[in-house]
């Protein structure tokens, strides 16, 4: 990459929010190549994993919200709406690749798809929307601040975002890194909370969740850990435990001992 990075491995500042639109559009570029084999690879036996992450975190404070329309940002299916979906007249699926455009509705609720537009605008009206998911999402995004506050426009006046994304670096993206895109990085979470202020966001909820260790010890229990009710409230004690390690870039072992993502629920003021 031939750049210093030295105060983005700090989380001192978002790498690519700050990108001219040729590196935005390599990025774009990049990601869509690198995504497509996996997307191809998982179609038949893809099964979404952060039900009862959602439920805890989400979910459940959304009683009183009226729900006609909602958005999924970033993913080619929409199961992760499964809870809700019944609630929902329209599900729209803003989605690069073309892995799940044969998924017509959840559990009964229609499907749209939408392509997404390379500078990050939203394809849609002022307004359009009750509801927003961003899960893991923003990792693949240059430009985070552009991106939320079309997030922000997009919803209706007392409309809801919820928002899910990695707090750690995830390594070192000048390197080669198994497993991950190019330039796939998490959001520091001091950056990630100012963002969202200065969008416009009123932040009715910040919960630190994904404890380091909570997947490996309940896959070797052979359990799906944010898809059973136990687990995820055993992350949530360790995620607050821990909550003073929020270093961004994490290399030694006790660095590494905490939570790694940050589960928001954001309203636009009505």
């Amino acid at each position: 990459m031939g750049q210093d990075l030295s105060a983005y491995l700090a989380g001192e500042k978002l790498y690519g929010d700050d990108f001219s639109p040729e590196q935005i559009t390599d990025w774009f570029q990049h990601e869509t190549l690198a995504q497509a084999p996996a997307e191809q690879s998982h179609r038949n036996t893809y099964r979404y994993l952060y039900h009862q992450l959602n439920q805890r975190y989400g979910f459940r404070h959304l009683s009183h919200h009226a729900m006609r329309n909602a958005l999924v940002l970033g993913t080619p299916y929409g199961d992760q709406l499964l809870p809700i979906a019944r609630q929902l007249e329209q599900i729209t699926i803003l989605y690069a690749g073309d892995v799940g455009t044969d998924m017509v509705h959840v559990d009964g609720t229609p499907c749209r798809y939408v392509k997404p537009l390379i500078n990050g605008d939203l394809p849609f009206t002022d307004g359009e929307f009750d509801l927003i998911t961003s899960f893991g999402v923003m990792p693949h995004v240059p430009n985070v601040s552009h991106v939320l506050g079309e997030c922000f426009r997009s919803l209706r006046p007392g409309g809801i975002l919820l928002l899910r994304e990695p707090i750690v670096s995830m390594g070192d993206w000048s390197k080669p890194r198994p497993g991950l895109t190019k330039y796939e990085r998490g959001i520091p979470r001091q950056i990630l909370r100012g963002i969202l202020r200065d969008v416009g966001f009123e932040i009715k909820q910040e919960s630190l969740c994904m404890f380091s260790v909570t997947s490996p010890i309940a896959r070797k229990l052979g359990l799906e850990p944010y898809n059973h009710r136990l687990v995820t409230f055993a992350d949530a004690m360790l995620s607050s435990l821990f909550s003073w390690n929020d270093k961004y870039h994490r290399i030694k072992k006790r660095e590494k001992l905490g939570p790694t993502a940050v589960y928001y629920r954001l309203q636009k003021a009505a």
